[in-house]
């Protein structure tokens, strides 16, 4: 199989960081909040999870972490004022699930909202839809294969790799697709732009290959 090319506009470089090496969680009040500390932790990380504009600006990384709906989860972000504090962040910054849909532009998972579509962060000029299963059982929750591309996040992983899944929406492949898979359509399983990336599916659930994609992260990112 062959990996997805990636434009130099997508790809964030990746350095060892030797001063303030700290990864900071965003505390958006989700509930997967310990689950990814927790695979941070076993990777012996320095993590913390923080709402503080100040401890958030001055990590060497940042995790978007997210479950629910795109509405939920940006009220949660304006309610903490952290909408812009994202967008300003220049270190590598890593959606989860949910957290790499509100990296997009708009979500029509408005979750029952009378407006239907909602406005997310804009950080990736995508899109977020209805993930059409072609009749597979909805959500898409399991184990599926991804193909990767040569962006940081992916470095030993190989295509065909498998990774864990739960989502019934998705973003379509477009040219910030860095990785992608396949559930009735094919779909991105992971998205960026710049500093900007995410991952559709849960790395703190993905056994092996989901620990070197944590441990691909924290090799990036500039000591503040």
């Amino acid at each position: 199989m062959t990996a997805l090319s990636v434009s130099s506009a997508n790809s964030t470089t990746a350095s060892t960081s030797t001063a303030n090496d700290l990864t900071v969680i965003i505390d958006t009040g989700c509930a997967n909040l310990s689950s990814v500390r927790f695979a941070f932790e076993r990777l012996n990380a320095n993590v913390i999870v923080s709402a503080d504009f100040d401890v958030i600006r001055s990590a060497a990384r940042v995790v978007l972490p997210g479950v629910g709906t795109a509405g939920a989860a940006m009220d949660a972000l304006k309610q903490k004022n952290l909408v812009e504090l994202i967008k300003s962040l220049t270190q590598p910054v890593m959606g989860v699930c949910l957290g790499m849909q509100m990296l997009a532009s708009i979500s029509n998972e408005h979750g029952g909202r009378s407006e239907q579509s909602i406005t997310c962060l804009g950080l990736v000029p995508t899109d977020i839809g209805d993930l059409d299963s072609q009749g597979l059982p909805l959500p898409h929750m399991g184990w599926n294969q991804i193909e990767v591309s040569d962006h940081p996040l992916f470095i030993g992983i190989e295509n065909g790799s498998y990774v864990y899944f739960v989502h019934s929406y998705r973003a379509p492949i477009s040219e910030y697709t860095l990785a992608s898979s396949t559930y009735g359509e094919s779909f991105s399983a992971a998205i960026g732009k710049g500093n900007f990336f995410g991952v559709q599916f849960h790395p703190e659930k993905s056994a092996k290959v989901g620990a070197q994609i944590l441990q691909n992260f924290l090799h990036m990112g500039t000591p503040q």
